[in-house]
């Protein structure tokens, strides 16, 4: 996948079929939007070619805004790579940058600067200064400029439209497995293995703490979780813990720790990613060490059957 930025030269050509949004999450709304454009081009024998804006738009135009992402740029990166998007642009969405209208932004970057025969976009798409344009703005220039345009419908399931606003909120409530299901894919957590307190060890389940990548990045809802754990290209199972640690001096900050199953290497410093897969129960406090850890038992348990259940279905 070629990667450029709104500076990056670029081989202008009308063969190609553009699709423009923020994209948070690749979701499956978002994939049949990546579908249409990838179909467009095969049909039309043309590149296909995804802009995209770091950081998320509404960071820089909503004041205070502090959304927290569902994909970082580097995820989304690895998504689109394996989707089969071939051209990905990345505009460094400034606040210079958000005033410019829907029209000279059309005319600045698909037509002056990618070229483009067709152009594809999600059901709800707004671009330009105060989000003023729409379909209809997109097929009126198009007209003019020399491009077709594809408006894509939403996913609807039960009644409702996939959303990346609708996955944040079930992911804060927890809901894992609603979650990964408008997702398409497991939800994941990339990061840094630091130093914790050592309280696993001395309870006998040595975790793993874990620094995320971005801190713009959603952490789901406290609470323990059955997850995956890839490090260096292998796939471990194991038990995520988030949260205050009530049970002995409650930490000031929500912690992100993982017991990795059969698994007793030093990994500190190394970089693993944690995909969720099951929400087993809230965070509480125990009455004693014991309960404790009869209760990680449990969960260890149940995260194995799990698996198991997976392996086998």
């Amino acid at each position: 996948m070629n990667i450029f930025d709104e500076n990056s030269n670029i081989e202008k050509s009308k063969n190609t079929v553009v699709t423009i949004g923020t994209f948070d999450g690749v979701h499956r709304g978002h994939r049949k939007i990546l579908d249409e454009l990838i179909r467009i081009s095969k049909e039309e024998n043309s590149r296909n070619f995804v802009i995209t804006f770091e950081p998320h738009p509404r960071t820089v135009v909503s004041r205070n805004f502090d959304i927290r992402l569902l994909t970082t740029l580097e995820e989304k990166k690895e998504i689109f790579r394996l989707y089969g998007i071939e051209n990905l642009m990345i505009i460094n969405f400034t606040k210079e940058f958000s005033k410019l209208t829907s029209e000279e932004f059309i005319r600045k970057f698909i037509c002056n600067k990618i070229g483009a025969r067709h152009v594809v976009i999600g059901y709800d798409h707004k671009f330009g200064r105060n989000r003023d344009g729409n379909e209809s703005t997109l097929r009126n220039l198009g007209e003019k400029l020399g491009f077709d345009v594809t408006q894509v419908p939403p996913i609807t399931e039960n009644g409702v439209i996939i959303s990346s606003t609708l996955i944040r909120n079930l992911l804060m409530d927890g809901k894992i497995e609603e979650a990964n299901n408008y997702l398409g894919r497991n939800y994941s957590l990339s990061g840094k293995v630091v130093h914790g307190a050592g309280r696993g060890i001395s309870l006998g389940f040595p975790t793993a703490n874990l620094q995320p990548d971005s801190k713009q990045k959603l952490i789901p809802a406290n609470g323990v979780y059955a997850v995956s754990v890839k490090l260096e290209n292998k796939v471990y199972f194991g038990v995520m813990n988030i949260g205050f640690r009530p049970t002995f001096n409650q930490t000031p900050h929500a912690i992100t720790e993982v017991h990795i199953l059969d698994f007793n290497k030093n990994i500190y410093n190394e970089n693993i990613e944690v995909q969720f897969v099951k929400r087993l129960r809230d965070e509480k406090k125990f009455g004693s060490k014991e309960q404790l850890v009869q209760q990680i038992e449990n969960d260890i348990k149940r995260t194995k059957e799990i698996f198991k259940e997976k392996v086998i279905n």
